[in-house]
């Protein structure tokens, strides 16, 4: 008697357990919806809905692809997770089986929390002491990678993450909740997009690339096996760095259950099973410096693009904002370079000076009445690599301070946050224009001597680069002479504020203190100097605002792009001040100064070409009078140099093209250039026009009217 409630009691274990496992199993599939109440706040529910909400339309972040302007031929990309979002019906049934097979057997079975999984990692963790074994479902494990892709602050990154018993909770009520509105395929495709597998490959498509450069439609059962194993452990089980005994056996474990699970045969699975890992890698290209095949040359154009997708509203509210749209939001951008173009300015750069000179002879090529630019080269190699630039010359840089010669990364053309060049003479077509869309005609006429002391400008005494410039001049022949003090009295007449005010209209933008600070409503009006080219300029804005001219006086903002396209496929758009959508990369127009105007200083600018104007006399001879020979059509522009010829500039165009080339130092601007090496920015732009423009009909420029003629 006194042995039988021992024996009762032995008896009473096994049931006691299989008690135990039921109500374990009854309660997982009550206690998202228990544990919620019994946590008791409203608004952890009512959050957990709103969040269940987003994830049902939620995509990861992925890959942002750039052109060629073929629209076909990939450049680089950005990204912070290489992904490429890829549809179900794109994929393997190999992947889709492997994937179930290694992370949720009953992933047909369940409604987004499995009891049985549940009841067994309870058991398996009591047996073990520890957690020995884990209960999500690859519904689960979606919402979790979701809440986390969905993540804008450190702390919902947080949330998402951490180990608590409240993220489980709020985890399985969401993965009941998804499985309500999504389909098993839609749940299992958002998935295999999510998923990391190691090696900056997320999602599918960039593990199949990665480990095997292939597409995931084309993925055998023995490759999805190695990458559906990966998914658990992506460095444990990593089959690149490992001597792939982990890798394998994690495998053949996939395979094991895609033979249980009816997906394989047993044979076929055993076969799979003999194979080893034959991995294909590919590396793909991320960021500027990544840009290769024959255009890393491209490398200056792709910076440029960077830093004026940081500088557009439209994707986000600061630079930060918009540079993770670009890393993350999968965007296709087809570049507006135009091949045939830069391959010109290339050569016809790199013929001036070598990558090794201090000098930096640089080129931009824009297209009037679009602003697209179609080139941008500079004596430099785009790279990361300054192990082997020399120190900087400038004394104030520091002896430890590289050169930017041969490599750099750095802006020298524009569009970053480099000041520029003092562009000298290219200056003077600002007050010349604003004078022309003043009224004032070309046939101004002022006795221009040597030296001229300024009255308004406070005794100011500017003198002209030779005594051959004296005389009495009009804009024809003073532009192209270069007249100094022609354009000092012309800037008195309509105020040195309105050549900068017409400037800035035209693109040009302050950078430095003491351009800032003459700039300035109080100062411009004394700024005399400002037509002598005393303020930098780089070639990007000195282009743009040349090509306004060459359009008849329609500015067009500086634009790098053809065509930008949402991860959808359908064109990105931003939003007007009165509510219309407008496609990001369609030209950006506004009329600066009136035709008429634009024509006429066109018709002056041919005077420095050794071009003939269409109405007046250019007063026999110019600044530059071998670039219409060069480039064998009409053509107009504008030379310049600063004191000492620290730099020298040329800035020309044709109806179809304009080009702003420059060359000096930008390590150490007091490293002159020298009057010897002047005329390589103008042999720069002739050249290039010329090569460009091959094959192309001959256009001609529109005369002014006589009535501006005077």
């Amino acid at each position: 008697m006194s042995n039988r409630p021992l024996a009762s009691a032995g008896r009473a274990v096994p049931l006691l357990r299989a008690g135990l496992i039921a109500g374990i199993v009854v309660a997982a599939a009550l206690y998202p919806l228990v544990a919620v109440t019994g946590i008791g706040a409203k608004a952890t529910a009512h959050a957990v809905e709103q969040k269940t909400n987003i994830l049902k339309t939620a995509l990861p972040a992925e890959t942002s692809y750039v052109y060629a302007p073929d629209g076909k031929t990939v450049l680089t990309m950005f990204y912070e997770e290489y992904r490429q979002y890829t549809k179900i019906e794109n994929m393997s049934p190999n992947i889709q089986q492997a994937i179930v097979a290694a992370e949720d057997n009953r992933f047909y079975q369940h409604h987004g929390v499995d009891p049985k999984g549940v009841a067994r990692a309870f058991v398996s963790n009591a047996r073990s002491g520890g957690v020995s074994q884990g209960a999500s479902t690859l519904t689960m494990q979606y919402v979790r990678m979701a809440l986390r892709d969905s993540a804008t602050t450190p702390r919902e990154v947080q949330e998402a993450t951490q180990q608590t018993s409240l993220r489980k909770v709020k985890e399985m009520r969401m993965a009941l909740d998804i499985e309500k509105h999504l389909s098993k395929d839609q749940i299992l495709e958002r998935y295999l997009n999510s998923a990391y597998f190691g090696h900056r490959a997320y999602g599918i498509y960039a593990a199949s690339q990665i480990f095997f450069s292939k597409t995931p439609a084309t993925l055998t059962p023995v490759e999805a096996a190695t990458l559906a194993g990966l998914v658990k452990s992506p460095s444990e089980y990593d089959p690149i760095t490992s001597d792939q005994k982990d890798a394998t056996g994690r495998r053949n474990y996939v395979l094991a259950n895609m033979a249980r699970l009816g997906y394989l045969s047993p044979d076929a699975a055993a076969a799979a099973k003999g194979q080893p890992i034959r991995l294909k890698l590919t590396t793909p290209p991320n960021d500027c410096a990544a840009i290769d095949g024959g255009h890393r040359s491209w490398g200056f154009y792709c910076d440029y693009l960077k830093n004026w997708w940081s500088a557009q509203p439209a994707f986000g509210e600061n630079r930060l904002e918009r540079m993770d749209k670009l890393r993350r939001g999968g965007y296709r951008i087809v570049l507006a370079l135009d091949p045939k173009t830069q391959a010109a300015a290339e050569k016809n750069v790199g013929a001036k000076d070598n990558t090794g000179s201090p000098f930096a002879n640089g080129i931009v090529v824009a297209e009037p009445g679009t602003g697209r630019i179609k080139a941008m080269a500079v004596n430099r190699t785009y790279s990361l690599d300054l192990a082997d630039n020399p120190n900087s010359s400038n004394p104030e840089a520091g002896p430890k301070v590289k050169a930017n010669y041969p490599n750099t990364v750095a802006p020298l053309l524009g569009g970053g946050s480099l000041p520029g060049y003092q562009a000298g003479s290219t200056f003077k077509m600002f007050p010349m224009l604003a004078a022309l869309n003043a009224g004032m005609p070309l046939s101004t006429a002022y006795d221009s001597p040597y030296t001229y002391k300024s009255a308004v400008y406070d005794g100011w005494a500017p003198s002209n680069a030779s005594g051959a410039m004296t005389g009495r001049q009009t804009m024809w022949s003073g532009f192209g002479k270069s007249v100094n003090t022609y354009f000092i009295q012309l800037e008195e007449k309509i105020g040195a504020d309105a050549g900068v005010r017409l400037a800035e209209q035209l693109g040009l933008r302050w950078r430095t203190d003491v351009d800032k600070e003459q700039a300035s409503p109080a100062k411009a009006k004394k700024w005399g100097a400002f037509t002598l080219g005393v303020s930098d300029a780089t070639p990007l804005e000195m282009a743009n605002a040349y090509a306004a001219i060459a359009a008849d006086g329609r500015y067009c903002e500086a634009i790098p792009v053809n065509a930008i396209m949402n991860r959808d496929g359908t064109p990105a758009t931003y939003s007007t001040a009165g509510g219309v959508q407008r496609e990001i990369a369609k030209p950006r127009c506004r009329q600066v100064v009136n035709a008429d105007a634009a024509r006429a200083a066109t018709d002056a600018a041919r005077c420095p070409t050794g071009d003939t104007p269409a109405k007046g006399s250019c007063g026999g001879w110019s600044t530059a009078d071998s670039v219409r020979g060069t480039v064998g059509r009409p053509v107009a522009g504008k030379t310049g140099t600063t004191d000492s010829t620290r730099s020298a500039w040329f800035v020309g165009y044709t109806p179809e093209l304009a080009a702003a080339s420059f060359i000096a130092d930008p390590d150490n601007p007091f490293n002159a250039v020298g009057d010897g090496q002047s005329q390589i920015p103008v042999n720069a732009v002739a050249q290039t026009l010329r090569d460009a423009l091959k094959g192309q009909p001959t256009r001609q420029f529109t005369p002014p009217s006589d009535q501006i003629v005077g």
